[in-house]
């Protein structure tokens, strides 16, 4: 028994020492697994995955078993596969960058955005005339996709469309999506109380737990709240239901009071951020 207990003791000596930074690294290191895991959980990368592990234990079985010609050709393709799997896994790269940007932490530690909503804020008035609209339009089940920016620039959504510069109106939205006009196709971009552009192209979003009840815009209304922290509105053609995406979630609007109680939040954080710009440039000011 007392050698049993010196070799336990010899070996565990012979084991690396384990201190606080040692843990510390552990549980970055798991926090960071565990996340990625998440990220593409709902994913094609998922499937993809379960293939990169498949290969991973047919590896690591061609070595216990000793299969050398095996091995020397899962070494020789090894740099090949690294390439594959950053081009394979692409879309999911470029999500986590930017959903890693979005975070509030990294906003407050590089204040580098191109805010282009500074100033542009929407109005009550506006709010009712959105709602009016869409309302309108789900009685004549017109379809619409309206996204609203907020902190982050949908700029480069806007260049894909059309510009229009002008005040947001029931008439006009109701007009722009008109069946066979040439503007009803595709989303239109609002800032402020303004409507920037239509025609735009919004990035679909890969997420198998859709229900495929759903079309093309609620698959695209869900795709640019999942990138930005847009709130945008839909009115099904089918149905003639208004639902809004927000924060890669869709939500059904019951009647005109859902939908301005959810406006009228974004207006308060409108109003809300308008305070906090206005006192961080008064202490600018007050620093010159």
């Amino acid at each position: 028994m007392a050698d049993l207990l010196t070799n336990l003791k010899n070996s565990i000596s012979l084991l690396p020492g384990f201190s606080l930074t040692n843990l510390l690294e552990v549980v970055i290191i798991a926090v960071i697994v565990y996340e990625i895991l998440l990220l593409i959980k709902n994913t094609r990368a998922w499937t993809l995955l379960k293939g990169i592990f498949a290969i991973l234990i047919f590896a690591l079985v061609a070595a216990i078993l000793h299969l050398d010609t095996i091995l020397w050709i899962l070494e020789r393709i090894s740099t090949i596969a690294v390439i594959a799997i950053l081009v394979i896994f692409q879309p999911e790269l470029r999500k986590a960058l930017e959903q890693l940007g979005n975070q509030k932490i990294v906003n407050s530690i590089l204040p580098l955005n191109n805010d282009t909503t500074v100033g542009n804020y929407m109005t009550r008035n506006t709010v009712e005339q959105l709602v009016k609209a869409t309302f309108e339009m789900a009685k004549q089940k017109t379809g619409a996709l309206m996204v609203i920016e907020q902190n982050e620039s949908l700029a480069d959504v806007e260049h894909t469309g059309i510009e229009i510069d002008g005040l947001i109106s029931s008439g006009l939205l109701i007009n722009i999506f008109e069946k066979n006009t040439p503007l009803h196709d595709g989303a239109v971009v609002l800032r402020g109380n303004k409507v920037a552009a239509a025609t735009c192209y919004l990035p679909l979003s890969d997420n198998l737990n859709i229900s495929k009840e759903l079309g093309t815009r609620h698959r695209a209304a869900l795709g640019i709240s999942e990138t930005t922290d847009s709130f945008t509105i839909i009115v099904s053609e089918e149905t003639g239901r208004v639902t809004v995406a927000s924060k890669g979630k869709l939500t059904r609007m019951q009647d005109a009071e859902s939908l301005r109680t959810a406006l009228l939040s974004l207006l308060e954080k409108d109003e809300t951020r308008r305070i906090g710009k206005w006192w961080i440039g008064r202490l600018k000011g007050e620093n010159k």
